[in-house]
């Protein structure tokens, strides 16, 4: 038998050379470097480099490294807009030296390899812009900055806890920066947030910080299919581009395209986005099962439900409201062989449903949850996800219980960061 070719030994500071190929889920891309894999950051499919190690392993198959020098360009490099987007400076953009344009590309191609790898399908995507931003900058509605030892805000680093002090951020909104944020003396803090909502002024937070210190702001939804007002906990999940929450509950309405009477649940139902607009459309004769475990979210969703008679709201972990068995959430069997814990299903949660909104958090729904989904026999299910993977994976559960992608639908709301969201609508 022969054996296999022997793999470049590689340590962090070294410096290679590497033909760069293929883009890859978390804004690298992958080259070779004497048979070993090396996923490089500030780079585009194509180039040839002069790159650094910044991490390596003896005996890992790949090693990280960041771009350096330029040797052969990409006609689609542009020069970065903000001066610490770059090796060794700010991790929180990771496409600056991309055309928007081909950002989207980019971002379309990590959809399409997810699917092929993690769900064994083929899809065909493209990457919508989503209306708020100004050529993919001043989007950040909702920024948290970390404190260096000296009490100045700044940001992070990739993959490491350093600080770099930054005197703007340019895919922040400019009322962020208004506040002072990056002025000001924040000795005695680990970070701070700052909180730009469409109605009113900006909200500025010390961490860390009881959750009785943290006030709400208000977010004005308006779309063309649902619009109304949320009160949202300003450390609370909201979406941070501008035109995020409205364009994804427009397109969510258009492909479930929910009717009065049905029975719709809405799965990690944060303060009630989905499920307001759901109950607006099923009306007083319809059903709405709105699920969530956040405290701060679950005390805003009160008010921002209040006004529909037809929703129902259940505090508890998806999987708990269901009754999964913790055993059965990640998909693959424990190691070694447990006794799950006896759930009982949540008496609230029904048992059929019309329609179903997964909205999970980045590590998707999972398994057990999706086999619960799928148990409902709705006649269709609305899978929002920020992580292309994590909904690949989930797909693949989809498909096992019967359902199959009816359309894929991904959106920009995270110019200039290898982040995108994705909308996918399954049926019986």
């Amino acid at each position: 038998m022969a054996s296999e070719p022997a793999t470049a030994e590689l340590t962090a500071g070294d410096l290679v050379e590497l033909d760069v190929g293929p883009v890859a889920h978390g804004g690298f891309c992958v080259a070779r470097h004497e048979g070993r894999v090396v996923f490089v950051r500030h780079t585009l499919p194509g180039e040839r480099i002069r790159a650094q190690v910044t991490e390596a392993r003896p005996g890992h198959r790949f090693a990280r490294a960041d771009c350096v020098e330029v040797l052969t360009p990409s006609p689609h490099r542009v020069p970065a807009p903000c001066p610490y987007a770059g090796p060794g400076l700010c991790g929180g953009c990771d496409w600056q030296h991309a055309d928007l344009a081909y950002q989207r590309e980019l971002k379309a191609a990590v959809v399409r390899e997810q699917f092929t790898r993690l769900a064994g399908i083929e899809v065909d995507v493209q990457v919508e812009p989503v209306p708020g931003d100004h050529d993919g900058l001043g989007w950040r509605t909702r920024v948290e900055f970390a404190v260096d030892t000296s009490g100045r805000a700044g940001l992070r680093e990739h993959r490491s806890h350093a600080v770099v002090p930054v005197q703007t951020c340019l895919i922040s909104d400019p009322r962020v920066l208004a506040t002072g944020v990056l002025t000001g003396d924040w000795s005695g803090h680990d970070a701070v947030d700052v909180v730009a909502p469409s109605a009113g002024d900006p909200v500025t937070v010390p961490l860390p910080a009881s959750p009785d210190a943290v006030p709400t702001v208000t977010e004005h939804l308006a779309g063309q299919r649902y619009s109304a007002d949320f009160e949202v906990a300003a450390r609370g999940f909201w979406q941070v581009h501008p035109g995020a929450a409205a364009t994804f509950v427009d397109t969510v309405l258009d492909l479930l395209d929910p009717q009065p009477g049905e029975t719709a649940l809405d799965l990690y139902a944060g303060v009630g986005l989905f499920a307001a607009a759901l109950a607006s459309a099923v009306g007083d004769a319809g059903r709405v099962v709105a699920v969530e475990s956040d405290a701060s979210a679950v005390a805003c969703a009160a008010g921002n439900l209040a006004a529909y008679p037809s929703v129902v709201a259940v505090r508890a972990r998806v999987d708990d409201a269901f009754g999964v068995p913790r055993a059965s959430r990640s998909g693959p069997a424990p190691r070694r062989a447990q006794r799950p814990r006896k759930l009982r299903r949540h008496p609230l949660m029904p048992l059929r449903a019309d329609l179903v909104v997964l909205d999970p958090p980045r590590t998707g729904a999972g398994r057990g949850v999706v086999a619960q989904v799928t148990a409902l026999e709705p006649r269709a299910v609305a899978y929002v996800a920020c992580d292309p993977a994590a909904l690949a994976r989930d797909t693949a559960y989809l498909r096992e219980g019967g359902y199959h992608l009816r359309e894929l639908r991904a959106f920009d709301a995270f110019p200039m960061t290898a982040h995108l969201e994705c909308i996918a609508v399954f049926g019986r």
